[in-house]
């Protein structure tokens, strides 16, 4: 064996890895799996593992290229990645080399729109409790879009024709492109701090998701959320949903809605307010025809054209009414005292007194009690024989036959 054909291990690694980068079909490939173990490295880099049914290929997205990613790649995503395969000298492992990444049949703004919205759900950014009450007669409306684009024309000719009397205060931003969303986000805060208008309307025209898509941006999103001023989000055509609309207080289909939810039409109002103040001369002349009417009977009653005829007129009836009150009194007594008699009656003949008028009496022992029975007292005790005009104080002395006692008077 020739020590020349002996190979150390990195110029094995270095030859397989030239071998790989020398092939054309390596260099740029596509390749489809389900994610697995994704990590996202201090450094800004992308760890992974793409996997099928029959196998697994390690690889490796680096930060310059995982900064272009438009959704949160997680474990168990179909995907498809666009790189080259090369070897790792060091470890002797080839992996894929990731430039680009993207969902497998649905597309990666399709997918971040979708995370976005789901994350901000959550945290409650598209909450009704937090939405504010759009004033119904703003006088300075502030509109944050393209200066050089159509939306913008459109609603300054609807808000002219609808509300002339409101001031329209355009803040200019770019509407598409990497700088769009923090141009709009800055925007937003700027009228916020200042107090510029009462009423904000942000949007554009329409478009592709692409174009649209810096109104689905984070930064745009919670700009909006802070502001204490109301937000119209008028972006697109009436399909096209952004995550500004959800978080927005009210949500426009297309920039010329927004303008026409923001102000009432003052032809509207003038016919409103006409018919109003009509209504309230009908009621006003109602009303005094009503006192009018009222102020004529009173000044034909009789007590107005002669008071002391009137007051004669009490006094009768004043009069009238005590002889009958006193007429009831009488009755009243007179029935009270025929009562009173009868049951006076009832209670003398009931009174003991009467029982003693014919000759009887009441034994009772000292304390009150009557004496019933020879049973109630005692020999030697002290009674009271009641009868009808005197009183006998006596003492039992012995009980004789039948029941009957003998007593010291």
């Amino acid at each position: 064996m020739d020590n020349a054909s002996i190979l150390s291990v990195t110029e094995l690694n270095e030859y397989l890895k030239n071998v790989f980068d020398s092939m054309p079909r390596l260099s740029n490939i596509y390749v489809r799996g389900e994610l697995s173990n994704y990590k996202v490295y201090p450094s800004g880099h992308h760890y992974f593992t793409m996997k099928d049914a029959g196998g697994a290929l390690k690889c490796v997205m680096f930060k310059s290229s995982a900064a272009r990613l438009r959704f949160r790649p997680r474990d168990g995503m179909k995907v498809i990645a666009l790189g080259r395969v090369t070897v790792y000298p060091r470890d002797g492992a080839y992996q894929l080399y990731v430039n680009a990444l993207t969902p497998d049949g649905v597309g990666d703004l399709a997918v971040a729109f979708e995370q976005l919205k789901e994350r901000l759900y959550k945290e409650g950014l598209f909450d009704p409790a937090h939405k504010k009450p759009i004033p119904p007669c703003p006088m300075r409306i502030g509109v944050v879009t393209s200066s050089a684009g159509a939306a913008v024309h459109d609603i300054i000719r609807v808000l002219r024709k609808r509300w002339p009397v409101a001031k329209v205060l355009l803040l200019p931003v770019r509407v598409q492109g990497e700088e769009a969303p923090p141009e709009i986000a800055a925007a937003i805060r700027y009228a916020d701090k200042w107090k510029v208008a009462d009423l904000l309307i942000v949007g554009r025209g329409g478009g592709s998701m692409e174009d649209l898509w810096c109104f689905n941006d984070e930064r745009v999103a919670r700009a909006i959320y802070d502001c204490s001023i109301p937000v119209i989000s008028g972006v697109g055509h009436e399909p096209d949903f952004t995550i500004a609309d959800f978080v927005a207080d009210l949500r426009a289909a297309t920039p010329s809605n927004a303008a026409e939810l923001a102000a009432p039409d003052i032809r509207e109002l003038r016919d409103f307010t006409d018919g109003a103040m009509e209504r309230a001369l009908t009621a006003v002349e109602k009303r005094l025809r009503q006192a009018r009417e009222r102020l004529e009977s009173l000044a034909g009653a009789r007590v107005l054209q002669d008071p002391k005829n009137y007051i004669d007129e009490c006094r009768l009836a004043l009069d009238a009414r005590g002889e009958k009150i006193a007429g009831l009194t009488a009755a009243a007594v007179a029935a009270q005292r025929r009562r009173y008699a009868e049951l006076a009656g009832k209670l003398d003949a009931m009174s003991p007194l009467k029982v003693l008028g014919r000759g009887y009496a009441i034994a009772a022992r000292e304390d009150g009690r009557v004496i019933r029975s020879a049973a109630d007292v005692s020999h030697g005790d002290m009674i009271k024989i009641r009868l009808q005009k005197d009183e006998l104080s006596c003492r039992v002395l012995k009980e004789v036959a039948y029941g009957r006692e003998e007593i010291d008077v």
